[in-house]
C-alpha cells in the first residue's frame, strides 16, 4: 500500500453516508483520487456501491437518522457480508463493536473488534491537530482531531495504523485495520491530503481483486 495512489482509475463506486457529518468533505477527496464517489441516503444506493465511508458527525445522531433512513440494518448486513468501509471520527465509532462513555442509548454497525472510549480527546475546544506516523505512508499525517474518539482496546486481527506520538495522549491508538474494514480518530478529509484515502481505495481495490478471483 505504499505504492503512489494518484493515478488509479480502478472503476469501483465508493459511497459516503450521507445523513450527517463531513459528507461533501469525502466526496470530494474520493473524486480527487478518480473514484466515482456518491451519497448514500437510500438503501437502493447503498446495495449499488463498492465501499463505504462513515464520515465524522455524531455518531448517535447518525445511527438515528439510519434507522430513520431504514439503513441500520442493511448497514449492518452489507458489513457482516464484508464490505469496505472507512470510518472516520464518529464513523470510528460506529464501526466499533464496544464503546466507553457512549449515550445511554448508543448503537453501532459493528464489525471492527476494538473498543474506543468517545470524545476521548475532550469537547471541540480541546480539539487539537498533529503529525501523526501512518503504517504505509511515507511522510506523517497532520491529523485533526475534533472531539475525537481513540481506541482502547484492539482484538488479536486488528492492525494498528497510527498511534498519538507525543502529549497527554501518548500511545493511543488512533487509526486501525481489520480486513475491509479502517478506521481514524481523526479527519483525513480535512486539509488537502488525500493520502488516507488512498490507503483506502488500495484496501477496496485489493478485496474487489480477491473476490473477483475467488468468484
Amino acid at each position: 500500500m505504499g505504492r503512489s495512489h494518484y493515478d488509479l482509475r480502478v472503476g469501483m463506486t465508493i459511497g459516503v453516508l450521507a445523513l450527517q457529518g463531513d459528507v461533501r468533505e469525502h466526496l470530494r477527496t474520493l473524486a480527487a483520487l478518480g473514484v466515482e464517489a456518491v451519497a448514500v441516503r437510500r438503501p437502493s444506493e447503498l446495495a449499488a456501491v463498492d465501499a463505504l465511508v462513515l464520515p465524522g458527525g455524531e455518531s448517535t445522531t447518525m445511527a438515528k437518522l439510519a434507522r430513520t433512513f431504514a439503513l441500520f440494518e442493511p448497514l449492518q448486513q452489507r458489513i457482516a457480508a464484508g464490505l469496505p468501509v472507512l470510518g472516520t471520527c464518529a464513523g470510528m465509532i460506529l464501526l466499533a463493536d464496544r464503546v466507553q462513555d457512549g449515550t445511554a442509548d448508543q448503537e453501532t454497525l459493528g464489525g471492527l473488534d476494538i473498543t474506543v472510549r468517545r470524545n476521548a480527546f475532550g469537547r471541540q475546544v480541546d480539539s487539537f491537530e498533529g503529525a501523526i506516523e501512518v503504517v504505509g505512508l511515507v511522510q506523517p499525517v497532520h491529523a485533526v482531531f475534533i472531539r475525537a474518539p481513540w481506541v482502547e482496546q484492539v482484538g488479536a486481527g486488528v492492525e494498528v495504523l497510527a498511534r498519538v506520538p507525543q502529549g497527554p495522549a501518548v500511545g493511543r491508538v488512533v487509526a486501525v485495520r481489520q480486513g475491509p474494514l479502517m478506521a481514524t480518530s481523526f479527519h483525513p478529509e480535512v486539509g488537502g491530503d488525500a493520502r488516507v484515502h488512498a490507503l483506502f481505495v488500495d484496501l477496496v481495490r485489493e478485496h474487489l481483486s480477491e473476490r473477483r478471483q475467488g468468484g
